[in-house]
């Protein structure tokens, strides 16, 4: 009975917020913020955690005109953290991939004009480059580059064709060369 009354108070939140109510949306965040950051606390540090709840409360009222919940609200929330959690362990993942690639090849290459400061600013705006890239184009170049997945692995993956994939992966390439045009020196010295 505790869980239908919840149920139903959690609706006339969700009618409320639909309708701008901003005291809807405080009720909302109030009860659920402490809940959803102990639950993505499971999966990720704290600091992603709030800001993995935070980000999406903002987009529930950014939202609230456009979203639908088709099972409970808690449930919904409760997912929808669960599934930015495995977001952001997928990018902490790919990030350190990237990292371990790059000094793995680099390592014993580097001339010494360039010093530890200017690779650390060349790998954040390598990363900055990738978090740039259209969806579509970001997953396929991810995959391929530092999952080591082939093109018909990926399509099968993503349910598209092989020449999808090399497209998309060409755009990403091209996109990327064109945002680290700033430093193809230091690209070139390495």
């Amino acid at each position: 009975m505790n869980n239908e009354v919840s149920n139903q108070q959690d609706n006339l939140l969700l009618i409320a917020l639909c309708q701008s109510d901003e005291k809807a949306f405080d009720s909302l965040f109030r009860k659920y913020y402490k809940p959803l950051c102990a639950y993505a606390f499971r999966f990720v540090e704290l600091n992603d955690a709030e800001e993995i709840v935070q980000d999406l409360l903002l987009w529930l009222w950014e939202n609230r005109d456009t979203f639908s919940v088709k099972s409970s609200l808690s449930s919904y929330l409760f997912r929808a953290v669960y599934h930015r959690c495995l977001s952001c362990i997928e990018q902490k993942e790919v990030k350190q991939r990237v990292e371990q690639i790059f000094w793995e090849r680099q390592s014993d290459e580097i001339p010494s004009g360039i010093d530890d400061f200017q690779i650390l600013e060349l790998i954040r705006k390598i990363h900055e480059a990738i978090e740039k890239l259209p969806e579509s184009y970001r997953e396929s170049f991810i995959m391929h580059r530092f999952k080591d997945k082939s093109y018909k692995e990926i399509a099968t993956q993503l349910n598209i064709s092989t020449k999808t994939v090399d497209y998309r992966i060409q755009q990403a390439l091209k996109l990327l060369k064109e945002d680290l045009k700033d430093y193809f020196s230091i690209l070139l010295l390495i």
